[in-house]
């Protein structure tokens, strides 16, 4: 008797897409990691951040209330719909959160800061160009906001105003966190609905009953017990707004599934996907410009398919049957979980063998999915997720790991 599953536990219902129930149906589930991989190394891995950096000049300079948001944005005004209100994150004026984690370059803005206007009156700037390794001065400066500094500094002489014209960072705690820069309250929100302490306040099933993302945003990126957060974040966005996507005949999960059967060629598929990620859809420009970063995504995508795969693409013939809809819980059935292997794959939790979640765990297709990407383990850490120096040397990433990527797979797979 067949069970279809898609994922031993997920979220609101969607869960990570693992592959197909057919022979070397894994591959499928691979190049969905591998499309999410090309636009995480883009996003964030390159650069070795956890938060969002500040990056957004205006007239030569960075502000500091480029934490409310960058180009206009107003993250804390990112609401859900009228059906998801009750979800989102409730604004505190009195929260106070400086990031983990900045850009590194010569003169870098030092890390994103919120506070109440009884704190910070009003922010200035960010001064990139200040030297502050002076020893010789009386008295004497070293760079000492953030390790590694080697120039500028926080002036908040004056007020200066972002983009979006504010000049406070009262209730401005809400922005990019994780390898696809979760943002806004009610990103923030659904996390801590489905997986957080809402979930557990409410009765339901939660992942981090102790863990609250509305009051603490940042422990995505400053928790030690919970390392695979910032994937976690990363992979809700991308089951709830890629896996899903179908807008104007274009449906993702149909064409990643022509992409492998078409023998994984061209660029039309990475570049919708990235299309998706950097404009919110398929066909940029679309109302917000043109796609950031084409060639490097699409590049970025090549290089994961060469480490899951030995640069040797596979040919997968074997039929697929399209559902009309993108709900990924009904991608995959398990015919004979009996023939899989016995154990469960290692995890923090136990998990019965016979439940759902121990079904899919030992499942053909996402043993033969671990199996790959354990293979490429090593691949992964030193070819894929590198950081770019500000000496312009591709090192190996300190933030991001396979091990954390890997245990978030399993969570949400």
């Amino acid at each position: 008797e067949s069970v279809r599953i898609m994922a031993s536990e997920g979220v609101a219902g969607k869960r990570l897409y693992i592959g197909e129930d057919v022979e070397d149906g894994h591959i499928f589930g691979l190049v969905n990691m591998a499309a999410f991989l090309a636009q995480s190394m883009k996003e964030t891995i390159q650069y070795d951040a956890c938060d969002e950096n500040s990056w957004d000049l205006i007239g030569g300079k960075y502000p500091l209330s480029n934490a409310c948001g960058q180009l206009g944005q107003s993250y804390q005004d990112y609401h859900c719909s009228d059906e998801e209100k009750h979800m989102e994150c409730p604004v505190d004026p009195n929260m106070s959160i400086t990031a983990v984690t900045h850009a590194k370059w010569y003169g870098a803005p030092g890390p994103l800061f919120c506070g109440p206007k009884t704190e910070y009156s009003f922010t200035g700037i960010w001064d990139h160009l200040y030297e502050c390794n002076r020893p010789w001065a009386n008295p004497p400066e070293t760079c000492s906001v953030y390790e590694g500094q080697k120039a500028g500094k926080y002036d908040n002489s004056a007020p200066y105003a972002n983009n979006a014209g504010r000049t406070d960072v009262e209730g401005c705690c809400w922005w990019g966190r994780g390898v696809i820069q979760t943002s806004g309250v009610c990103n923030f929100g659904k996390l801590n609905y489905y997986l957080g302490a809402r979930a557990a306040a409410d009765g339901r099933d939660s992942r981090y009953p102790t863990i609250d993302f509305c009051k603490d945003p940042e422990v995505i990126c400053s928790s030690a017990e919970y390392k695979e957060l910032k994937w976690i974040a990363g992979i809700f966005y991308w089951m709830e707004s890629v896996q899903t996507y179908n807008v104007d005949g274009w449906d993702y999960l149909t064409e990643l599934r022509s992409f492998v059967e078409g023998g994984m060629t061209g660029t039309s598929f990475i570049d919708a996907v990235s299309g998706i990620v950097n404009r919110g859809c398929h066909n940029p420009p679309c109302g917000t410009g043109e796609l950031d970063g084409r060639m490097e995504r699409s590049d970025n995508f090549n290089k994961v398919l060469d480490a899951f795969f030995g640069g040797v693409i596979p040919q997968v013939t074997a039929p697929i049957t399209v559902t009309e809809t993108s709900d990924t819980s009904d991608s995959l059935t398990e015919s004979n979980p009996s023939s899989a292997v016995s154990t469960p794959i290692p995890t923090r939790q136990p998990v019965s063998p016979s439940s759902e979640a121990g079904l899919v765990l030992n499942s053909d297709t996402f043993v033969n999915l671990a199996q790959a990407l354990d293979d490429s383990k090593g691949d992964i850490d030193s070819k894929l997720f590198l950081y770019l120096t500000p000496d312009y040397q591709w090192i190996p990433s300190s933030v991001y790991r396979y091990d954390d990527f890997f245990e978030s797979v399993r969570i949400m797979a």
